[in-house]
């Protein structure tokens, strides 16, 4: 698509193997937990780090993940708490409640993407794909299938050296296409349905969510 609309989305068209494009744009990923992660000396794993977070009651507190505050702050912890303190939120503080509000708030920043992307595209999105390491967060792909209010199918989770082993077969004659590559992939390793369930509160959550956003673009919120 190649659209004055789809640029100032920030959609770009990126080449890939065989003359295709991919239709992209860049949002925030695992790299909020990341830092968390790695702030606390690493001392949960991202599984722990998720169990920790189902334990906690969900959408307490929310961020926008995509404001450039949280692409490299000194902080990410500190900024994550900053951020809740200056728009009137309890402040994630336990170890698994900065967590529990990053996850929520990818969740939704997911929902935002999509509708976005339907929009421009004019398509109903019936199913998304989650592949790479976010795959194994099953408290993520659960939450992006409840707020998404479609099916997530996660996995394969090792997908950058999948499609690099299939280039390479496609090149050695091995494989005939990468159509034939899509087939062979999908047959070899497994994958998980999430089906979307009823979230509780949800026409409140969305408003909330919708006046985070227009109050931290307010004149009167301060950006440090």
């Amino acid at each position: 698509m190649n659209t004055k609309t789809a640029m100032q989305a920030n959609y770009t068209n990126e080449w890939g193997a065989y003359g295709t494009y991919r239709f992209l744009k860049n949002i925030m990923g695992l790299w909020i937990i990341q830092e968390v992660r790695r702030e606390g000396d690493s001392a949960h794993s991202f599984a722990e780090l998720a169990q920790l977070a189902s334990a906690e009651t969900p959408f307490v507190s929310l961020v926008l993940c995509n404001q450039s505050s949280f692409l490299n702050p000194d902080s990410m912890t500190l900024e994550i708490q900053r951020f809740c303190e200056e728009t009137g939120q309890p402040i994630p503080r336990t170890p698994g409640s900065p967590a529990r509000c990053i996850f929520d708030s990818l969740a939704l920043s997911y929902r935002d993407a999509l509708y976005e992307l339907q929009r421009l595209t004019d398509e109903t999105i019936t199913r998304l794909h989650i592949v790479g390491g976010g795959a194994n967060n099953e408290l993520l792909c659960q939450l992006t299938a409840d707020l998404l209010e479609i099916e997530v199918q996660a996995g394969p989770s090792e997908s950058t050296a999948i499609g690099n082993i299939a280039v390479q077969l496609i090149s050695s004659g091995a494989l005939e296409d990468l159509k034939a590559a899509g087939r062979t992939i999908a047959n070899s390793f497994p994958t998980r349905l999430f089906e979307p369930q009823p979230v509780q509160g949800m026409e409140t959550l969305l408003d909330r969510w919708e006046c985070l956003k227009i109050q931290t673009t307010s004149p009167t919120h301060i950006s440090q």
